[in-house]
């Protein structure tokens, strides 16, 4: 039995993690371009044009509106099919908030579904017990680049009338059924963030299918004013927020696009050797991806049965970080609903609780124990970083320290 680093041993991994350039000649030599144009407004130049064309154009689409952020991306998604003051949009308890801003600024409701144990998605039998006359869309997010059971939602959504937004910020190229993750919806969103797949610093865009929500997201993003036409109509039929994206942020996106898929398969390659690996060592449970899914592990997550392993997370993650491996409690501190400002309903600066009281002339609680399964992943999940840069010996070095501290700790069961 080896002796772990955190207790004095050897550490498994004495060798730095692989890292590379992200950004090249090709960024900048398209960043010379946009500004030669001598303008930087999307709808002027060509390299925004370029961008949600090249965009749609891999992704199958019929068209592409390019934004400002991913959090933009889903609060345009929202805006073009009518979301309003007192709607419920259903999604997930383990996302970003950026999964939840456009739904408040839209003055709606998050409602909740519990997620599937295994996969960390939304459970459709879930989605399906939380619709209500009042539910507007279902928020798919696609956690870390793992696709939800898209068929069995789409069918739910269908059933009842309601409208299906991919949240795809994570989850670029990864397939359900041979088909893109984004695509399975009336709208699919993206990021641009400098943390995902592809960075241009933020940026973002949503994809679909149907031109009426086309022209909607389009004059959304942009303080719904209609370019679509010979003049420029400002004569606008409702709010909507400027989330334009500029031709700078366009023009790096276009080179990190020609990487993407380059990107997503080592990233693959490496995250699928990792998961194979995890299956089998007691204590530990592997994340489930389907049969007929292809995940792009923005990063890696499992659980822990705490019991069957003999410590608990904190001290397994304590070990693994001892032994030299990237390794976090967890992926979010807890579900967003358990949040201070859903529990305080202080959505709003200043005195107002709206709109989680009063809305409809009831109020709007979350408390602990809403979605329980989400809450027992929160506890038990453990995060591991997935990089395309990374190396065979990285990913042996975190296979091995992983399988060394189970079995320590396995063996020592207090």
């Amino acid at each position: 039995m080896e002796k772990l680093a955190i207790f004095g041993g050897e550490k498994t991994k004495t060798t730095p993690y692989g890292t590379g350039k992200r950004f090249g000649k090709e960024e900048l030599a398209n960043l010379e371009e946009a500004l030669n144009q001598n303008t930087l407004f999307y709808w002027f130049g060509n390299m925004t044009k370029r961008f949600t064309k090249k965009f749609a154009d891999m992704y199958g689409a019929d068209y592409c509106v390019a934004t400002s952020s991913g959090t933009a991306s889903i609060h345009v998604a929202l805006g073009a099919i009518g979301v309003g003051p007192g709607d419920e949009v259903i999604t997930s308890p383990i996302t970003d908030m950026g999964s939840l801003i456009g739904i408040l600024y839209q003055n709606a409701i998050p409602v909740f579904a519990d997620l599937d144990p295994n996969t960390y998605n939304m459970d459709a039998k879930s989605i399906e017990s939380k619709i209500t006359p009042r539910t507007k869309a279902i928020v798919v997010v696609h956690l870390s680049g793992n696709p939800a059971e898209m068929d069995e939602i789409c069918r739910i959504a269908k059933k009842h009338n309601v409208y299906v937004i991919e949240d795809c910020a994570q989850s670029y190229c990864c397939k359900y059924q041979g088909k893109y993750a984004g695509t399975w919806g009336d709208i699919g969103c993206f990021s641009l963030n400098d943390f995902k797949h592809i960075s241009a610093g933020d940026g973002g865009m949503i994809i679909t299918n149907n031109q009426d929500l086309y022209h909607r997201a389009l004059m959304f993003a942009d303080k719904n004013f209609n370019r679509l036409g010979t003049e420029v109509v400002k004569n606008v039929p409702y709010l909507a927020p400027n989330y334009r994206m500029n031709e700078l942020t366009a023009a790096v996106a276009i080179a990190q696009l020609d990487r993407v898929e380059e990107i997503c398969a080592k990233r693959k390659a490496y995250g699928d050797k990792l998961h194979a690996a995890l299956h089998g060592i007691p204590g530990i449970i592997p994340q489930k991806i389907y049969d007929c899914a292809e995940c792009s592990y923005w990063f890696y997550m499992f659980t822990v049965d705490e019991a069957e392993l003999g410590t608990t997370r904190k001290e397994f993650v304590e070990a693994l970080t001892a032994e030299g491996i990237i390794a976090f409690n967890g992926y979010i501190p807890s579900c967003v609903y358990q949040y201070d400002m859903f529990k305080n309903k202080t959505i709003y600066p200043g005195a107002t609780q709206y709109p989680l009281d009063g809305v409809h002339g009831e109020a709007i609680e979350y408390k602990d124990g809403d979605c329980p399964i989400a809450e027992h992943v929160i506890d038990t999940c453990v995060k591991l970083t997935v990089n395309e840069f990374y190396t065979e010996q990285d990913l042996e070095d975190t296979i091995k320290a992983i399988k060394k501290v189970a079995a320590y700790f396995n063996a020592n069961k207090k």
